[in-house]
């Protein structure tokens, strides 16, 4: 990894350091890529064909499998979620039936159809959510709103005992984890919504947990900041202080924040610096981003950019005089969120679940950050994608969640 850069005055003659108009121009597209909310993913994965149980097909039948692009995603183990026409449709797929290295395609088995007609379609996207809703995870849930800073925010409560498909006898069996006071507080990552945060929701309610399950500012869902941009942790904890808030108003005595990828960024922040931090009891991180300097030298060496551009970019997002560039109201102080180096700030029990092959987020700084604090636990996670640690290994995942939580719960 590269040493941090030293973040001094940057000048025109800085600029001229880095080459021809071009360079600077490259390292402007870099920096806005890492700060500016993304669209609506897209549609990358393209199907080859659908697969029935019966030669005959019935009208109305649907398809029991699916064979699509292979890549190092569509072959990974475990079961995923697959949105389709543009995000109207989405489908759950299982494992793996057959892999046809000569065609570098996969087929997968389609465990259910939750939404839309997937017998026509072209391409599709896979995800990690297995469930876009709640509902669709089997949960009675409540639709709530967050005050945030930049105006309100739809979220998801989700109480102790939710399950709409446990029997009468089990419900009054996790009875007395209704009256749990500690809520778990749910922070999706870059680019995602809160329905990522929903394969928590078996390993939440098993330690009778209430969960609230938010958004926040650029997500798609909660309003943009004034300037539209992702703050990568910096500002986007005073969403998660509203939520802190509410969580204590509404009978929470303390909090678990829970983070994935970005959102890792974002709750230690708030354990950090939010004013009611004094009631976050401990953090669940899977796959958090915890160096963001490391990080974003880190995607410009992996999309080949020289070292030059990579540096750049990072002074584009931290100095106030380059902040023209990425369209930021404030620069970052990447310095701040890169915790490996404020080990000694980690104040509250801290779980890190993450995969020694997401090569989108890279593990080391977990594994720093765990042996420079005896506060920090790491798991890692083997086969899985960036935050897919659930997806390979659920049993894992929430063995380890209930077995590491329910002692610090008390």
């Amino acid at each position: 990894m590269w040493k941090p850069l030293t973040f001094g005055l940057v000048s025109g003659a800085t600029l001229a350091t880095v080459g021809l108009a071009g360079s600077a121009g490259l390292a402007t597209y870099f920096a806005r890529r890492v700060v500016v909310p993304p669209k609506t993913p897209g549609e990358d994965v393209r199907v080859h064909s659908l697969g029935y149980d019966s030669v005959d097909i019935a009208e109305g039948q649907e398809p029991s499998s699916i064979r699509i692009d292979a890549t190092d995603r569509t072959r990974a183990r475990g079961n995923y979620g697959f949105y389709f026409s543009g995000g109207a449709g989405f489908a759950v797929l299982g494992e793996i039936t057959s892999y046809s290295p000569k065609d570098q395609t996969v087929t997968r088995q389609i465990l259910k159809i939750m939404r839309g007609d997937i017998s026509d379609i072209e391409r599709g996207r896979l995800s990690g959510v297995v469930a876009p809703h709640p509902r669709d995870a089997g949960y009675a849930f409540e639709d709530i709103e967050l005050n945030l800073p930049v105006g309100p925010a739809p979220a998801w409560l989700i109480r102790p005992g939710a399950s709409l498909t446990a029997l009468p006898a089990q419900k009054a069996e996790s009875s007395p984890a209704t009256r749990s006071s500690t809520w778990a507080i749910m922070v999706h990552g870059m680019g995602a919504t809160r329905a990522e945060t929903l394969r928590a929701l078996s390993a939440t309610q098993a330690l009778g947990l209430t969960s609230l399950h938010m958004s926040y500012r650029n997500d798609r869902e909660a309003p943009a900041s004034e300037d539209g941009r992702y703050g990568l942790g910096f500002t986007e904890w005073r969403d998660v202080e509203v939520a802190i808030d509410y969580a204590l108003e509404h009978g929470a005595d303390d909090v678990v924040l829970f983070g994935w990828s970005m959102g890792g960024s974002i709750s230690l922040q708030a354990a950090d610096k939010a004013r009611n931090r004094q009631h976050v009891r401990a953090l669940v991180l899977d796959g958090p981003a915890l160096n963001w300097i490391e990080l974003i030298q880190y995607h410009s060496q992996l999309n080949k950019m020289p070292l030059r551009i990579g540096q750049l970019g990072v002074s584009m997002i931290t100095h106030p005089a380059l902040k023209v560039f990425t369209g930021l109201k404030d620069p970052i102080r990447l310095e701040e969120i890169s915790w490996p180096h404020r080990a000694s700030d980690i104040k509250v029990p801290t779980l890190i679940m993450h995969s020694v092959d997401d090569a989108y987020v890279p593990v080391g700084p977990s594994q720093e950050l765990a042996t420079k604090s005896a506060l920090v636990d790491f798991v890692p996670f083997e086969e899985a994608s960036h935050t897919r640690e659930w997806n390979v290994d659920p049993v894992k995942w929430e063995r380890t969640l209930i077995d590491w939580l329910g002692p610090h719960l008390g």
